[in-house]
């Protein structure tokens, strides 16, 4: 198991990086809440892993702390919550948030998340309760009551339109959100964070 990456951040296009270490390039996928969070690409990044092994592919995922890799950890043994919906479910809401959702049994505000349903969420608030147990999200603990995107085009709306769509969101439903996200001139980064927090509030 590789538990932890430690190099200089080589690209870094949503929701996938590239890292470096001892000469050797890592491909890492990571949600935009890590992404955020990184330094520019040249300088070095350190990463707390998981390492997905399948039959066809062997996938690492990147997070910017272990607290946010234990959260992963914990949506991936939810029935019905694979590697690739757990990353979405992070790319979408902070942890913070997602742990006061499960806390307060807010359905509602999950369901507004790209690929979780009524009966997703209801499985997540469910399931996640015993897993979270002890977690804590504005002083009441579970169970008692926020980097630079590169443009591959120089076209910030194209570049998040992108990201959304890795992220599991519609072509045309990407395309929406990203012309209500901001306005002219805003990078790519704010874009996918104004279309990302605009989603969960609608």
């Amino acid at each position: 198991m590789i538990g932890r990456i430690r190099g200089v951040l080589l690209e870094k296009q949503a929701p996938e990086l590239l890292v470096d270490v001892a000469g050797v390039g890592y491909e890492i996928q990571a949600p935009m809440t890590t992404i955020y969070q990184l330094p520019p690409v040249g300088e070095p990044v350190e990463l707390f892993t998981h390492l997905v092994v399948r039959e066809d592919a062997q996938q690492l995922f990147g997070f910017i702390s272990a607290s946010d890799r234990a959260l992963f950890r914990a949506l991936i043994r939810v029935n019905g919550i694979g590697p690739k919906l757990g990353l979405t479910i992070l790319s979408g809401i902070d942890p913070e948030a997602f742990v006061r959702c499960v806390r307060d049994e807010d359905s509602a505000t999950l369901t507004r998340l790209p690929g979780v349903g009524k009966k997703t969420a209801e499985r997540l608030l469910i399931e996640m309760r015993d897993k979270l147990k002890g977690w804590q999200v504005d002083g009441v603990a579970v169970g008692e009551g926020p980097a630079v995107l590169p443009a591959k085009g120089g076209n910030p709306a194209a570049d998040a339109e992108a990201a959304l769509v890795a992220l599991g969101y519609k072509p045309q439903e990407a395309s929406r959100m990203v012309a209500q996200a901001g306005p002219d001139g805003a990078s790519s980064e704010e874009l996918i964070r104004a279309a990302l927090k605009r989603a969960v509030k609608l």
